[in-house]
């Protein structure tokens, strides 16, 4: 079995045909055989697992297996307690409603790296970092959270699925690495 960590860059589409003129995963991994278990759009960053065991591919991106998913979100506006309240609750989006989730406001990760582009930046209006950890992933959903609550996403990043994340496996845009079934089940 094959499980590859890799930390999409900002712009790449998750799949490995080309797609738009943008960016693939093809770009940056040449492994036959091997699939995206679960996906992340082309505006955000961060980790992806891939690998060519289909049940395990299955096992991490079906929402039923509840593995957690921790996103680091940049937001427009500063988060109040009220905002972090309503996204840690089940919310009704238009076309799903959300589980619950943990919510909570985090300083800078002072060890991300400078995006590229830079996000848009306003003078008039600051910006928050939030921790969100769901153990479902709809499409853009994170995103959907954070602007109706008002807080709008600048800058989404997936740090962590399930005991893997990228403090313990530091990779820069782009880079890859293989991991044992072992440290996967946190073994």
């Amino acid at each position: 079995m094959t499980l590859i960590l890799f930390n999409k860059p900002y712009g790449v589409v998750s799949q490995f045909s080309a797609h738009d003129g943008r960016p693939s995963l093809a770009d940056f991994l040449d492994i036959p055989n091997v699939y995206p278990a679960g996906r992340l759009d082309a505006d955000s960053e961060g980790l992806m697992l891939l690998t060519d065991d289909g049940t395990l591919q299955h096992d991490i991106s079906n929402p039923v297996s509840e593995k957690s998913k921790t996103y680091l979100v940049q937001t427009e506006g500063l988060a109040h307690p009220s905002q972090l309240a309503q996204l840690r609750a089940p919310m009704r989006l238009p076309h799903f409603t959300t589980l619950g989730s943990k919510a909570v406001r985090i300083e800078p990760p002072g060890w991300l790296w400078p995006r590229d582009p830079p996000i848009r930046q306003r003078r008039e209006l600051p910006t928050d970092w939030l921790s969100i950890t769901l153990t479902e992933g709809k499409n853009r959903q994170v995103r959907r959270m954070t602007a109706a609550v008002g807080l709008p996403t600048l800058r989404l990043v997936r740090q962590a699925i399930g005991p893997i994340s990228l403090a313990t496996h530091p990779l820069m845009p782009g880079e890859w690495c293989t991991i044992s079934a072992d440290e996967w089940r946190g073994s």
